[in-house]
């Protein structure tokens, strides 16, 4: 028998470099494929899954808008980037027996339906998966706070936010052999440490709507369902000091 959820309800946000595996650029089928068993095994055992998918693997609107382009013209491009990622995603799971909804912050009616914060909590009640596209529809803000906002909106038990490392370090481990990793953090000690967890708008978010909020590594398979079992995998950061 499996062991019960410790969590519901949950969203999950992947960086867009997340679905480029060993590519350069793009979408690397086989890993999108693997992101899309996993969800379908944490669906399977009783969790209401949604997503949010970020474009930095097509295209970037602030760094561009940093090498002069205009910045709301960058994001929007990088909303658009987002829907496409989506609909990857909805192709994934329903290559695999699953139904999926793609629901887009900005009216692209043709490809996805808008978003509706109760007709997403109904999909996801109806055993559906919801890809959140185009962020909060807004330049300026990240996937991060569209993630943030969304798993708020349809009441999310947890935000877990994949990355390429295990957690949150005292410092980059990449660079530093002895980096510390946290298991545990309160939103004070996110701020005070000057942790950088995610954006500041989307951290702000999270600690105002005392939403707890997971980091760990998406690459290694079977972390999503054991975290959703109740392992401690990652970083938690919940609560104050």
């Amino acid at each position: 028998m499996s062991p019960p959820l410790a969590y519901r309800r949950v969203l999950l946000k992947l960086s867009g470099e997340a679905l480029m595996g060993d590519e350069d650029y793009g979408i690397d089928p086989k890993v999108i494929a693997r992101i899309a068993r996993e969800v379908i095994e944490a669906r399977d055992a009783g969790a209401e899954v949604a997503l949010v998918v970020g474009g930095g693997n097509i295209f970037r609107g602030a760094g561009l808008a940093a090498s002069g382009m205009d910045r709301v013209t960058g994001d929007q491009m990088g909303m658009l980037a987002t829907v496409i990622n989506a609909l990857a995603m909805q192709d994934a799971l329903e290559k695999i027996g699953a139904k999926a909804r793609v629901m887009s912050a900005i009216k692209i009616n043709d490809v996805c339906e808008d978003y509706i914060r109760r007709r997403a909590i109904r999909h996801l009640e109806k055993g559906r998966t919801v890809v959140f596209a185009a962020g909060t529809g807004n330049p300026f803000f990240t996937t991060d706070s569209g993630a943030a906002l969304r798993a708020i909106e349809i009441g999310a038990d947890v935000l877990l936010k994949a990355t390429k490392v295990d957690g949150v370090y005292d410092r980059d481990p990449k660079h530093h052999a002895d980096a510390v990793r946290f298991e545990r953090l309160s939103y004070d000690d996110v701020i005070n440490r000057d942790l950088k967890v995610m954006d500041t708008a989307a951290f702000a978010l999270c600690r105002d709507s005392e939403l707890p909020l997971r980091i760990f590594d998406m690459s290694q398979p079977g972390q999503l369902l054991r975290i959703l079992q109740g392992e401690n995998i990652g970083t938690l950061v919940q609560g104050r000091n």
